[in-house]
């Protein structure tokens, strides 16, 4: 059935005659008899008996009148909601992030979305970056954080920003007092580093190996704040996020070593399906990470 003609129908049941339905729909009253005569032709039923004075339903318009306006009121509401999920006042988002991103530098950004746009549903699941790219490919998440590698053939990216690994100790380590330290001393310390598929992990791998240095790795541990507790409580060092140390710097309980010729720096990208569009909410929430890291122009440690 033809949709047009079934509207053409319903305004002029709706209206009572052929020149009101015209009316409503902007048409010419022509053009509203030969869609009526059209759909007829097509039901090879008559539904309107035309009186002397607009026009009244037959028994078969009387059947179909209550289909027309279930289909258009369905319609109507179809409308709303996909201009509610425009407008961002309904809709779900699943993020992912890798952990620094996901425990240092989202929160307070996804808090003041949800702010904004409280009808929103959201959720954020906290990872490595490998974990965050799986579950883009398993369809768990439309739209993941990362500072970590990824092959980018798979994925639509968009760059962030930079963050800065700092090569930080107890205040109480050997090496905490020195004005230089090398990077070969560095790396004949004991080193804690992150798990396998950790972002800053194989950032600080690639940073070794283009200097040709080995690691003497002491333990691998899941996240940033196990790696901040075993430093101040031994006697190790560890590369970790800016973002992430702030704080025990701020207060003495870890120390940045004075490292020289060896910054490490990894870029941040906002990761999403190669075949997927962003839904509304997933582009605004990624305009708005992206305008903050401007502002501090990509200087994270403002957060």
């Amino acid at each position: 059935m033809n949709l047009h003609h079934l509207k053409v129908f319903l305004a002029i049941a709706q209206t009572g005659s052929i020149s009101a339905g015209a009316a409503r729909l902007f048409i010419s009253q022509p053009a509203v008899t030969r869609e009526i005569r059209e759909l007829e032709a097509r039901l090879q039923l008559r539904l309107f008996d035309r009186q002397s004075r607009g026009v009244s339903l037959t028994a078969a318009g009387q059947r179909l009148l209550p289909y027309a306006e279930r289909i258009f009121a369905l319609e109507q509401a179809a409308e709303r909601d996909l201009q509610a999920f425009a407008n961002l006042s309904c809709g779900e988002l699943q993020l992912g992030a890798s952990a620094t991103l996901g425990s240092y530098l989202l929160p307070p950004l996804i808090a003041h979305f949800h702010q904004q746009y409280p009808q929103l549903q959201l959720s954020l699941q906290i990872g490595n970056t490998a974990a965050s790219l799986r579950q883009l490919q398993n369809n768990e998440t439309t739209l993941a954080f990362i500072e970590g590698p990824f092959e980018r053939e798979h994925f639509n990216h968009r760059h962030l920003g930079t963050d800065a690994l700092l090569p930080v100790a107890s205040p109480h380590h050997p090496l905490a007092g020195c004005r230089e330290v090398s990077p070969a001393e560095l790396a004949a310390t004991s080193l804690l580093i992150r798990e396998l598929g950790s972002g800053t992990r194989a950032s600080l791998e690639q940073a070794y190996q283009a200097r040709g240095l080995q690691p003497c790795i002491g333990m691998a541990l899941g996240n940033s704040e196990a790696l901040k507790r075993s430093l101040v409580a031994g006697q190790a060092i560890a590369w970790i996020s800016e973002l992430a140390v702030q704080e025990e710097l701020r207060n003495g309980q870890l120390c940045c070593l004075a490292v020289t010729d060896m910054r490490i720096n990894r870029d941040l990208h906002a990761v999403w399906r190669r075949e997927h569009s962003l839904s509304p909410a997933a582009e605004a929430l990624l305009n708005q990470v992206q305008a903050a890291l401007n502002a501090s122009k990509t200087n994270i440690k403002t957060f």
